[in-house]
């Protein structure tokens, strides 16, 4: 109940992102390729920020 108006951290906020990131990526796996590359890229770019925050 009082985590309901709890705000997410960057860390959170990030891992969300990856996590929609990788599922465009799966579903454009099988249509289109160079798509396909391009969300895999950007989910490495924000992977690589979560990691980098989590060393902070």
């Amino acid at each position: 109940m009082f985590g309901l108006f709890k705000k997410k951290s960057e860390v959170d906020k990030l891992q969300d992102k990856y996590n929609s990131l990788m599922k465009e990526w799966h579903t454009l796996s099988s249509s289109n390729r160079a798509e396909s590359d391009k969300k895999y890229a950007e989910a490495q770019e924000v992977i690589d920020k979560i990691e980098t925050l989590q060393k902070q």
